[in-house]
């Protein structure tokens, strides 16, 4: 029963690491939301599942949070925001798809690596699950940093806060505050994120964020 516990809680964080790959792989925006949704599906259920095996009630409202906010409200918001300012469904993309997967997978092995090697002493549950943690943050980074459209870069932001969630409830849950501050703090973000993408909509009559280096060369 132990090793099931186990295989079902390093099943989870791993799906979680296959889905940010597929996130990694999307070229249309619709796509790339419907595949965060997934994310944070994937998410809810791994932190539910740490709440079995912790025992921890609190973290059943850390699973809610993840499956009603990220899984469902934002992704239908963000839908209605790509509407609302007609952008281009095609995502530009800083560098191909294969040149990003092959970087996601460096980054996954050196996740593996050094979090294996840092944790040593601690709870082998705990180890696995801060890798894969690792691995989602850094996914989540190599998104914002290989996306143009500011859309998918605020996708790539969140996703790797799904990560530091994932990280926080594998190291044994963390303070209910805590988690209800985070949670309103990523509202408060994805709010004036919005907000952002309108006036940058508005003044360059696109979101990608290369017409913001475009127009500061021109004022020089």
């Amino acid at each position: 029963m132990h090793g099931l516990v186990f295989d079902i809680a390093h099943s989870l964080a791993g799906s979680l690491v296959l889905v940010s790959f597929m996130m990694l792989y999307q070229d249309r925006l619709y796509a790339l939301l419907n595949t965060f949704a997934l994310h944070a599906f994937v998410l809810a259920l791994s932190v539910a599942w740490q709440a079995y095996i912790q025992n921890a009630p609190h973290l059943y409202v850390t699973a809610a949070i993840a499956l009603v906010f990220k899984a469902i409200v934002i992704p239908v918001v963000l839908h209605r925001v790509i509407v609302k300012l007609g952008i281009h469904r095609e995502i530009e993309k800083v560098v191909g798809v294969g040149f990003a997967m092959l970087a996601g997978m460096g980054l996954v092995a050196l996740s593996m690596v050094v979090m294996l090697r840092v944790t040593a002493e601690a709870d082998p549950l705990a180890r696995e699950d801060l890798a894969f943690a690792l691995s989602v943050v850094l996914l989540g980074l190599l998104m914002m940093v290989t996306r143009r459209n500011a859309v998918s870069q605020v996708i790539g932001f969140m996703s790797l806060e799904n990560g530091l969630v994932l990280a926080a409830t594998g190291a044994k849950g963390m303070p209910l505050v805590v988690e209800i501050s985070v949670a309103f703090s990523i509202l408060i973000a994805f709010i004036v994120i919005g907000i952002f993408l309108f006036r940058i909509r508005e003044r360059f009559d696109t979101v990608d964020v290369s017409a913001l280096d475009r127009f500061r060369g021109e004022r020089r």
